[in-house]
């Protein structure tokens, strides 16, 4: 069978022939359908991703959309999500025509769900809207403060925190121009980190009405800003350190204003709450009430598709066969 292998780490993968899979005790085997390409696939193909790589040569992808070929939950041709519990981390991923993976994850795909839409909102989408459902519920009518919002979890951030019934969104990013696109999404108020004076920028956004909860997906110097214009008792989801991977959270602050900061990652998260995270955030996409920008890619483009992920893309990458 065709798959994208990494034959070194942090080099791209290359398409080349690999036995097909076999399932072993408690496993499935699934025919891929469609796969979402992550910054986490690349992190981990580094050789220095903090929960390890699998041995050299090997398949990436934590996660992919596709019919069950063999499986003691589903029947043979269900469409399945799978994603956790090793599946391109420990061992071979998903971005090959047929994957194995832990039966347990298995989570049913809306039968409405068109293959790359089911693909791209999964780790993405539950990152968003499980930081903002679960870890740390939107209240209504509050003030949310996304920081790092125009890459694809903070855009779907900032939409989530509309459904899920906040009264306003300030959304921060670099991007102009999705800065300004996501005034269509529910963003309220824009503040980009790029202007020299974004603290006070941010300040005056929130003035009236100070966030009391906050999606952070930059750590670092754009958190340790937002900290001092939250409001008391405010909840820090935090999941992702795209400007730094250290932050100086002042101690008066954090006691000040009795802060709560929630670390998040899909792979903590129960798979039962999980699995109804991911029919939640399918089911609102294909409604169109969460939007993504995505791009279908062949697979035998999948070291391509790997470059312009590097280069940090405004579009969502999705290998198909």
């Amino acid at each position: 069978m065709r798959a994208a292998i990494v034959s070194a780490y942090q080099a791209p993968p290359d398409v080349a022939e690999r036995p097909q899979p076999s399932a072993r005790e408690g496993q499935a085997v699934v025919e891929l359908l469609a796969a979402a390409l992550n910054p986490a696939d690349l992190a981990i193909a580094s050789g220095s991703f903090p929960a390890g790589s699998p041995p050299l040569p090997y398949v990436p992808g934590i996660e992919g959309v596709g019919r069950v070929v063999e499986s003691g939950r589903f029947a043979p041709g269900t469409r399945v999500w799978a994603s956790g519990r090793g599946l391109g981390v420990a061992f071979d991923g998903a971005f090959a025509e047929r994957f194995a993976v832990p039966d347990e994850v298995l989570v049913e795909v809306p039968e409405s769900a068109e293959d790359v839409v089911a693909a791209a909102f999964g780790q993405v989408g539950l990152a968003a809207w499980m930081s903002l459902s679960w870890l740390a519920p939107v209240r209504q009518d509050e003030v949310v403060l996304v920081v790092g919002a125009t890459g694809s979890v903070g855009s779907v951030g900032v939409q989530a925190a509309k459904l899920l019934g906040a009264g306003r969104v300030v959304a921060v990013g670099r991007d102009e121009g999705r800065l300004q696109s996501l005034g269509a999404l529910g963003a309220d108020t824009t503040v980009s980190l790029e202007s020299d004076d974004f603290r006070e920028r941010l300040a005056a956004a929130v003035a009236d009405a100070p966030p009391t909860l906050v999606l952070d997906l930059l750590y670092g110097p754009p958190l340790e800003a937002a900290l001092t214009v939250v409001g008391a008792g405010a909840r820090i989801a935090h999941l992702g350190q795209s400007a730094a991977p250290t932050a100086t959270l002042p101690s008066g602050l954090v006691r000040g204003k009795q802060l709560r900061l929630l670390g998040y990652s899909n792979f903590a998260v129960p798979l039962d709450a999980l699995a109804q995270g991911y029919a939640d955030v399918v089911a609102h996409a294909t409604a169109g009430r969460l939007r993504l920008a995505t791009e279908a890619v062949p697979m035998d483009r999948a070291g391509d598709a790997w470059a312009r992920q590097a280069k940090g893309r405004d579009v969502k990458l999705v290998l198909v066969p």
